[in-house]
């Protein structure tokens, strides 16, 4: 059975809604919402009891939790004053919550009154409709029967009502069923007695009835049976079912991948969209990106592409916030590929999220009860995309409030250590002075570039201090930087000697990232690296101090025999992504193994402290009297644009690299 054999929702009579086992709506039908005086999206994801109007809440929760609470579906008739009708509602229970039918049924309780009295009200009727005497045979049945089973009525009359399953091709246990109803109302155990059977109608085709007997006064008939096609309740119901299933595991999921992934896959097994797919909006790039899509449209495409602004019907349907119909796609403009197979389809936003597209190789695939299923569906989308926001946004909070705690310790750890290094060494600078002069008066021992040497380095600690303390999320906007120049800069502003930079790009490059920390990364990466080229000098100095006389540093605190060569990853000139490698596609290889960014490869023969996660604690012991951060605070400014800091011994140095940096193009 297909989505088309549903009837279009206006054309439904009786009202139809479905509730979770929360009694939350998941689902209602247009005679709902006037039977309700709500609108479906007031409704949708509200619990019943809190939203229904107080004269009707009354009449209705001992049988929806009878319902729930046995398992068997229950009936009972309901007055509603305002539209002075009778309806009988049906809850049908099932794991997942109830699906219920409010019916008409005023001028059935005239009819089971005046049955046998107005025969030609009872031809009126579309339900067939046959009376029965006291021996089971039929004494009367209206054009409705006849249409019914396919004959005429005088092949019927005075038959007995055994020919009825026969010509139907009910099957005999529900043939056996059907003829206790019929004894139970004749006999007076029941008043009324319904029977649901499947049924082959007079075209062939596979149905669902209700058989319906009451008693009726009449000198010759003491039964009558109402006989109505119910196939596209039970779909109806079948559909709403499905829902249940699919919000359900919408909502035990917090991943907006696997929400998506859940809407498509259950789309295709349980409601026939077999071609479908979900693109979500990347707000950093401003590009719908394919995350799911269902094995049909794997067979057709290969993948689902990206979207970016305008291209196609996607992003106007997105832009619009409204959900469209498209027919015959061969008489549409705007196609994002014209040569598509697919000729109609519907696209459906998922609020600001993205949007839902599902599609058919045939043309007027879909009709208005499609476009309402796509639109509750993408509603349920929207609402477990929302609350898993919220929840990571939450787990995210979390998360930052810990690292806060974290960060916090280890500057209050470094404050205590490396301050208290710098005056353990004036300190002992002072005994030293006062044991080589025997002086116990105060006199300020140090030379002038020694206290110069140390206020810097203090200061550049504070500096750096400073910066770690920043919250990691935090960046001003994200500007467009030519790397070359950024790197330059940073090598004037830093004590590298920029003769010791080698840039080894083939073609320029920029990027987008906050300028201000991006120059404060660069910096610090390259204070670091001559930081350890001076250990590493003055340790050869010391060695060879008695032999030589002098140290191998420069007079202005410069290391230059250190090299450090900056270069870009994941661009080369002559492997450039094209046009088409560009738009992404969900189940498919680009070839391009790994991520954008730079390295910086340094030939300072002191190595960081370890090239473990201790290269990044500020707390590590580190003897050598390393100054500020270092390492731990350009991992923090790579951590706070998301991007992945590394670090790896290489040949004769050492080597660093920024990936994952995405706005990395070449010029």
């Amino acid at each position: 059975m297909t989505l088309r054999s549903v009837p279009v929702v206006d054309r439904i009579t009786d009202a139809f809604f479905a509730l979770d086992t929360d009694f939350r709506f998941t689902y209602l039908n247009d005679r709902a919402e006037t039977l309700l005086e709500r609108s479906r999206a007031d409704l949708i994801g509200r619990v019943m009891w809190d939203e229904f109007p107080q004269t009707v809440e009354t009449q209705f929760p001992d049988g929806f939790h009878r319902a729930m609470d046995t398992q068997t579906p229950v009936s009972f008739d309901i007055y509603h004053a305002r539209l002075e009708t009778w309806f009988e509602a049906t809850a049908y229970p099932s794991e997942t919550g109830l699906s219920v039918y409010m019916r008409d049924v005023t001028e059935r309780k005239q009819q089971e009154r005046t049955l046998a009295q107005h025969a030609a009200a009872v031809e009126a009727i579309s339900d067939g409709v046959v009376t029965l005497n006291g021996d089971r045979e039929i004494i009367s049945v209206n054009e409705a029967m006849e249409r019914f089973l396919g004959v005429e009525r005088t092949d019927l009359l005075g038959e007995h009502v055994e020919i009825i399953p026969e010509r139907a091709a009910i099957d005999d246990d529900d043939a056996v069923e059907i003829g206790r109803a019929i004894t139970d109302v004749d006999i007076g155990t029941a008043e009324t007695r319904r029977v649901e059977a499947p049924f082959t109608d007079a075209s062939g085709a596979n149905r669902v009835g209700e058989f319906r007997f009451v008693p009726v006064e009449d000198t010759r008939a003491t039964i009558a049976g109402i006989v109505r096609d119910v196939t596209d309740q039970y779909e109806y119901e079948r559909v709403a079912a499905s829902l249940h299933e699919i919000t359900r595991w919408l909502l035990e999921s917090d991943d907006p991948e696997e929400i998506c992934s859940i809407a498509v896959h259950a789309g295709s097994d349980l409601l026939d969209l077999p071609i479908s797919g979900v693109w979500l909006l990347d707000d950093e790039q401003g590009y719908l990106d394919p995350v799911a899509g269902t094995a049909g449209a794997y067979e057709e495409f290969g993948g689902l592409p990206r979207f970016t602004p305008p291209e196609g019907l996607i992003w106007d349907v997105f832009e619009s916030g409204s959900v469209e119909r498209f027919d015959d796609l061969s008489t549409v403009d705007g196609l994002y590929n014209p040569d598509s197979p697919i000729q109609s389809e519907v696209i459906a936003p998922i609020g600001t999220h993205g949007v839902l597209m599902t599609g058919s190789l045939e043309p007027e695939r879909f009709d208005d009860t499609d476009v309402e299923l796509l639109s509750t569906l993408v509603e349920n989308i929207r609402a477990a995309l929302d609350r898993a926001d919220r929840e990571q946004l939450l787990r995210d909070r979390t998360t930052e409030l810990e690292r806060q705690t974290e960060r916090l310790e280890g500057i209050a750890e470094v404050l205590s250590t490396d301050l208290k290094r710098q005056l353990d060494a004036v300190a002992d600078a002072l005994a030293d002075e006062r044991a080589r002069t025997g002086n116990d008066s105060w006199e300020f021992p140090l030379a002038e570039d020694s206290v110069t040497t140390m206020l810097d380095r203090t200061e550049r600690l504070v500096d750096d201090v400073r910066e770690f303390a920043r919250n990691a999320t935090t960046v001003g906007p994200r500007n467009r930087i030519l790397l070359e120049r950024a790197i330059r800069d940073a090598a004037t502003n830093s004590r590298l000697d920029e003769s010791a930079l080698d840039l080894d790009f083939e073609h320029a490059a920029a990027l987008r990232a906050d300028a201000e920390r991006f120059g404060h990364l660069l910096e610090t990466a390259f204070d670091d690296i001559a930081a350890r080229a001076q250990v590493s000098e003055s340790e050869d100095a010391n060695e060879t101090r008695d032999e030589a006389g002098a140290s191998s540093e420069d007079t202005d605190g410069r290391c230059t025999p250190v090299r450090v060569s900056v270069g870009l990853l994941g661009i080369d000139e002559d492997d450039q992504p094209t046009r088409e490698e560009a738009q992404a596609v969900i189940g498919t290889e680009t070839g391009r193994g790994q991520t954008r960014g730079f390295y910086l490869l340094d030939t300072a023969a002191e190595r960081p402290a370890t090239l473990d996660e201790r290269a990044f604690d500020p707390t590590a012991d580190d003897e050598r009297g390393m100054d500020g951060l270092g390492l731990t605070l350009v991992r923090a400014i790579a951590d706070a644009h998301d991007w992945t800091l590394s670090v790896e011994d290489a040949t004769n140095g050492t080597r660093i690299e920024v990936r994952d940096v995405t706005t990395l193009e070449p010029l």
